[in-house]
């Protein structure tokens, strides 16, 4: 790293990755600082620098020594697991800077010496007390996966045999009793049983009532008037229950008997086709039953408004997962045995390229990253056009070539010249890309025109 890097880097103050000391004051504040980070997604510790100003203030060469001395005996000593620290020092202005890395740890969950579990809120950190947390730190190090826990009170008596039996002859071509071993090892080796109690993932797929034992495990659809997600007035509602496949179909006819079928330049005798893509659906749909965190009790929710569909899936991204890793086609396995079966049932594939087939077929689709909405919401905006209510006549004069979204910016140009992109992008209720496209179309089409600075100019009919 070099100087400029760093400056840049003070300049943004302290984050969930970077903090700053002045000095070194406490060992155990420091351990603390270093576990939270490796529980976390990895960060920096600049020492020489003031945590509330940050003024570089810089360190000599003996205490620079002495704090490297110290921090590998806490990363060696007071941790467990033990953690790797890399250490540089980097000058700014003639003030020498300790700069310590600190990587995502791949063994979590890490401890201080006194069995404190630390992680990062912020660029804070906070102690982890929830058992459902722990467990989601040593589902990240592949120590252990929510799916393949086994339920309490269940029993091979709660699996649904005809389900079961279908699933071998799909997948191996033969009946259950050719294979020669008793019932209750054949449920083991094929991960629905663990000891005499169905796993989760088992449960899910071939139980008989899943949601007698996980009664939140189950979506939550409702259909609204309007875009107001407190809005009292729905058009459909309802609790969908079932197996994992038997969730996912429902949820879809949900789907296609809310949403509008719309002619898409087919002959009137065609079948119409659906608003939003069928294939987006199915691929965010699965995504959100496969990939969920079944750590939590929370149902999925696919909620469906005038202007946009909604499909939450309960938790956050599995460390080291962003939204823009996805959009690339990075996969991270958090239910491996239900990914297993629902490759094997379901028309899932697992190859880390579902997000990406829903962005082809869709592309206003967008991600929200939202801790308050259980972070990981997938987002089809469209705007349905005959939802909007808009004056009569706004079609008059516009232009053969053009479709309906162009029509309607040039509509609401012609009623407020001027208009900003941030005007223009709340009245088609459409993301920023999206809306730039459009514009950028209607100006090759030389139907618009934009006058004025950037600051204080606007979008013109022409």
């Amino acid at each position: 790293m070099d100087s400029k890097e760093l400056q840049q880097i003070v300049a943004c103050g302290e984050t969930s990755t970077v903090q700053f000391k002045e000095h070194f004051s406490n060992q155990d504040s420091i351990a603390a600082e270093m576990v939270a980070m490796s529980n976390a997604c990895g960060g920096m510790i600049l020492f020489g620098i003031k945590d509330k100003t940050g003024e570089i203030t810089g360190l000599p060469y003996p205490e620079i020594q002495q704090i490297n001395s110290m921090l590998a005996n806490i990363a060696t000593n007071l941790l467990r697991p033990v953690i790797y620290i890399q250490t540089e020092t980097v000058i700014i202005d003639g003030h020498s800077v300790l700069v310590v890395r600190i990587a995502e740890g791949d063994n979590k969950p890490y401890k201080d010496l006194h069995g404190v579990i630390w992680t990062k809120q912020g660029a804070d950190k906070r102690k982890v007390m929830e058992n459902s947390e722990i467990i989601r730190l040593f589902q990240c190090s592949g120590m252990l996966y929510a799916d393949e826990q086994p339920i309490p009170f269940t029993s091979e008596k709660d699996v649904n045999g005809s389900i079961l039996d279908e699933f071998i002859r799909k997948e191996y071509g033969r009946e259950k009793e050719s294979f020669g071993v008793p019932y209750t090892e054949l449920l083991q080796n094929l991960n629905i049983l663990r000891g005499d109690k169905i796993t989760l993932a088992g449960l899910l797929f071939f139980g008989k009532n899943p949601q007698q034992f996980r009664p939140t495990f189950m979506i939550k659809a409702v259909s609204f008037f309007g875009n107001n997600i407190a809005g009292v007035n729905y058009r459909d509602s309802k609790d969908i229950t079932g197996t994992l496949p038997e969730l996912f179909e429902k949820g879809m006819s949900f789907l296609k008997a809310n949403l509008h079928s719309v002619q898409a330049g087919q002959g009137f005798n065609s079948i119409g086709q659906l608003e939003i893509s069928e294939i987006a659906l199915e691929e965010l749909l699965q995504n959100a039953l496969v990939h969920r965190d079944y750590t939590r009790n929370a149902p999925v929710r696919l909620l469906i408004f005038d202007n946009r569909v909604e499909i939450i899936s309960p938790g956050c991204l599995p460390d080291g997962l962003t939204v823009e890793s996805i959009k690339l086609g990075t996969a991270v396995v958090r239910n491996p045995f239900i990914a297993s079966f629902c490759a094997k049932i379901m028309p899932y594939r697992g190859l880390g390229s579902g997000i990406i087939r829903a962005l082809k077929e869709e592309p206003d689709l967008e991600f929200m990253n939202d801790p308050e909405r259980m972070q990981f919401t997938s987002v089809i905006n469209r705007v349905y056009d005959d939802h909007i209510n808009v004056d009569e006549g706004i079609n008059e004069g516009i232009n053969e070539g053009i479709n309906e979204v162009e029509a309607l910016i040039l509509a609401f140009l012609e009623k407020k010249p001027g208009a900003k992109g941030g005007e223009i992008t709340q009245f088609l209720q459409k993301g920023t890309s999206t809306m730039e496209r459009y514009l950028k179309l209607l100006k090759e089409k030389r139907l618009i025109e934009y006058r004025g600075s950037r600051k204080t100019g606007g979008y013109f009919k022409k």
